[in-house]
């Protein structure tokens, strides 16, 4: 818990690594995932780094493993999963993978090459066999016909003598596709003025594109013309329609031997191509097998120059610097990262390990496991913390769900809740392996223990609101006692219990009362509740958050604050606030039914909304009919002095803290420090034999709230903003959490309107029609007691408890102005890359 709560402590590190031990050492850096390197040539374009080319080898074997990824996809070869993560490959190994890539990769294009000739011949082959089968008929038609006829059809009267001395008609076929033959008809019957003859015949079945695969419908034609010149036109048309033409014997024997010889042709060609798939089934099949290791490891080797780019090289050129931020718990595990990388390439010379002073910021690095995770997102939503600051993410484990849980209390809702977070919680790892891209699944799936905690701390509040589906429970047995016999309940709609002779004294064992179901004044009781309730809670959880500010003024040593803000907040909202709800508490205790002085009787007991704005304002109210103005003696003058107390805090918040600061730069100024003059200033390079026993240097933290080096005018601003915005948001952040009894009263009536409009009509008959409508009923009910009062109610409450957090709570002792820690790990780099595709 130490790690929740506040950030790791880290250090900065510069790294002395030998050039040829700097691969290995970078790639045992990146599986322990433990540094994030800073870089050290900011003002170097990209292209002009140390590493850019083997960067630039990386990114076309990537090339080449996409396009055999593509085509392993194409043809729905299954790519297992990889079980053992391999690392990254050394050197001699990238060689060697380098090389069995170019040689799979031509190999799968000529495959590919060759079976798209071979297809692309066999679609040739296919389109003459249906041009040559199509065109008997057409022939069989034209030997009817006779020759003078067809001629005399196709030429006028004016030219029929010029044409019959020209000889028989020529024709042309192929085939087209079928979406351009209308066009491909308009355009012959222009350029021939009508002078062509067009047959035409779709094909019953689609052939096969051989570049896409894709299905394509054609067309068979035949075209007869006479004379060269048309015969010129009518392939230039063809030409711009991509039509296919095929040559086609004018005789009927010719025509049956050539079909004869395409078919016997296309057998072959069948038997050829389908040992060709066979063979690249073989090999997609042998490369799938391999394909996720070598996409991981060429993804790391990538990683690894990058992260090498990112390194200085010293004078001597023989010896690569880096700095990174290390947390100060995994500086042996980096030493020993280093070690390995350099025993790993035989280097004699070892890496060292230097920590360094520095005035930057430090990452802020909060450890969380599956549990924690979720809760800490929610505060990195809002801003990560500062370097150091105490984490809130800590205490919303509890509060967070408990909050959500006063504005959805119902025993019923909180138990479905918590069984769709039991599930998720339960099946986690087979969850967790199914990567979903459905981003709505993801955000669920990722807040798992949170919904689960909801739904068993709304189970819990239910249990006190004593509500189940709209419904109460008399578990323990009511702790009122009902005078009246049947026959008088049944004569009158309503009836009062007076306390007095009702009551046993002794208050149901937890929760309210059951007898409240049927109350008419139900919700004028569960409105006071609940609003002092929220009043109660939300108080309780402001003086929390001031509170911890301490934490943070005692770490960061500004213990001054502790005094000149701390102290006159505290007593600011405790003097106001807190004895509002002080009131609420004895209001409850001291008045009673059953009391003998009148004064101090329920009808007396004074509004604790109005004496608190007489407070305020100074002003008082008479009683009436014998009862008090006050609750107890002297409480008058409390309350002046309580107000006055409280106004002078306002002063002190505003000037104490920026005086402070002015008079204690004074007294530095009177007093300057002297330099010890020492020369070396901590940097000499040291070999980490004893990582533990080496000093470990970092940042001077400020948390975000340091002003102090700013001028007095500006820390003044400062404060005035800070003062201003504390003293109203006491009075709106305590109104803010109001909103837990608005939206536990509006889940409450929404799930009773929903019991009496809809569940209710399927429980009126008692026959076999109403067992039909109750079963309608129950459906619509449930449906909409999921859709509405658990989704969308949940999310309401959700967001609600997630504003009661950032604005209210974190607030008072948050600053959440620094940048999280991003480590160089493969896995989260992998995943990335995971999720991007």
């Amino acid at each position: 818990m130490g790690a929740m709560f506040r950030s790791e402590e880290m250090a900065l590190c510069q790294l002395f690594i030998q050039p040829e031990a700097a691969y290995t050492s970078v790639s045992e850096l990146g599986e322990a995932g433990t540094v994030q390197f800073r870089d050290l040539n900011p003002d170097v374009n990209a292209f002009q780094r140390k590493f850019v080319n083997e960067v630039r080898r990386c990114d076309e074997m990537e090339r080449k493993l996409r396009y055999i990824e593509v085509e392993v996809h194409k043809d729905k070869v299954h790519v297992p999963a990889v079980k053992d993560m391999p690392r990254a490959p050394n050197p001699r190994e990238i060689i060697d993978l380098e090389a069995h890539l170019e040689k799979t990769e031509n190999e799968i294009l000529e495959l590919s090459h060759n079976a798209i000739n071979l297809k692309q011949n066999y679609l040739e082959l296919t389109e003459l066999k249906h041009v040559l089968e199509k065109t008997e008929a057409f022939f069989a038609a034209q030997e009817e016909i006779g020759m003078d006829s067809l001629t005399k059809s196709l030429i006028s009267d004016e030219t029929g003598q010029q044409a019959a001395t020209r000889g028989r008609l020529g024709f042309v076929a192929g085939v087209v596709q079928r979406e351009r033959v209308p066009a491909f008809e308009r355009m012959l019957w222009r350029i021939s003025r009508g002078n062509v003859f067009l047959r035409r015949a779709e094909l019953d079945k689609p052939l096969e594109d051989p570049n896409t695969g894709n299905e394509i419908y054609k067309t068979v034609f035949v075209a007869f013309f006479q004379g060269e010149q048309l015969k010129s036109r009518i392939k230039k048309v063809c030409s711009g329609f991509h039509a296919s033409l095929y040559p086609c014997p004018p005789s009927n024997a010719e025509r049956l031997d050539m079909v004869k010889g395409v078919r016997t042709r296309l057998e072959d060609l069948n038997m050829v191509l389908n040992q060709t798939r066979d063979h690249r089934q073989r090999v997609l099949v042998s490369v799938a097998k391999e394909l996720g290791s070598w996409s991981i490891m060429v993804r790391k080797m990538k990683a690894i120059y990058h992260t090498l780019n990112l390194f200085n090289m010293d004078v001597t050129k023989k010896c690569l610097i880096g700095e990174c931020w290390v947390p100060t718990a995994d500086l042996p595990n980096v030493q020993k990262a280093l070690a390995d990388g350099s025993n790993a390439c035989g280097s004699s010379i070892p890496s060292f390990l230097n920590c360094i002073e520095s005035d930057e910021e430090p990452p802020t690095f909060n450890r969380t496991n599956r549990f924690t995770r979720g809760f800490q997102n929610l505060i990195d939503a809002y801003g990560v913390a500062s370097y150091r600051e105490c984490n809130p993410a800590l205490y919303t484990i509890i509060t967070f769900p408990f909050l959500f849980a006063v504005m959805f209390g119902d025993l019923g809702h909180g138990l479905i809740m918590a069984m769709f977070g039991a599930w998720m919680v339960i099946k986690e790892v087979s969850l967790a392996a199914k990567k979903s891209n459905n981003e709505i699944w993801n955000i669920f799936f990722a807040g798992r223990y949170i919904i689960l905690l909801m739904g068993c701390f709304s189970m819990y509040t239910g249990l006190v609101y004593n509500d189940i589906f709209s419904k109460s429970m008399n578990i323990f047995g009511t702790s009122w006692i009902v005078p009246y016999d049947n026959e008088t309940l049944e004569a009158n709609a309503a009836l009062s219990l007076d306390p007095k002779d009702s009551y046993i004294d002794t208050p149901y064992f937890i929760g309210i009362d059951p007898i409240w179901q049927s109350a008419e004044n139900k919700i004028i009781f569960l409105n006071s509740y609940k609003m002092k309730l929220s009043i109660i809670f939300g108080v309780a959880h402001m003086i929390f958050g001031v509170c911890m500010s301490v934490v943070n003024y005692n770490f960061f040593k500004r213990r001054y604050s502790i005094f000149l803000e701390f102290i006159p907040q505290v007593v600011f909202l405790c003097l106001l606030f807190a004895y509002m709800v002080f009131m609420m508490f004895y209001k409850w205790v001291a008045y009673s039914t059953f009391s003998e002085d009148i004064a101090y009787t329920q009808g007396c007991a004074p509004s604790v909304l109005i004496l608190f704005i007489n407070m305020m304002l100074f002003s008082r109210t008479e009683p009436e009919g014998g009862c008090k103005e006050f609750m107890f003696e002297g409480q008058g003058t409390i309350q002046r002095v309580f107000v006055l107390v409280g106004l002078c805090c306002i002063p002190v918040m505003l000037f104490g803290k920026p005086l402070y600061i002015l008079l204690s730069k004074k007294k530095t100024h009177a007093k300057p420090e002297q330099s010890n003059g020492n020369v070396n200033q901590g940097i000499e390079m040291q070999e980490q034999t004893d990582i533990s026993a080496q000093p470990k240097p970092q940042a001077k933290p400020s948390g975000g709230h340091d002003h102090d080096d700013e001028p007095f005018s500006e820390i003044m601003i400062h404060q005035a903003i800070h003062t201003i915005e504390y003293v109203l948001s006491t009075i709106s952040h305590t109104a803010s959490y109001l909103r837990l009894w608005a939206l536990s009263l509006a889940h409450a009536e929404l799930s009773e309107v929903l019991w009496s409009m809809v569940l209710k009509f399927g429980l009126q008959d008692h026959n076999y029609i109403g067992a039909i409508k109750l079963y309608v009923a129950f459906i619509f009910w449930s449906l909409f007691t999921l859709a509405i009062l658990v989704m969308m109610e949940g999310l309401s409450a959700f967001l609600h408890t997630l504003r009661l957090h950032w604005v209210e709570f974190m607030s008072k002792f948050y600053s959440g102005l620094g940048y999280i820690f991003q480590p160089f790990c493969f896995k989260t780099i992998l995943e990335q890359e995971d999720n991007d595709d």
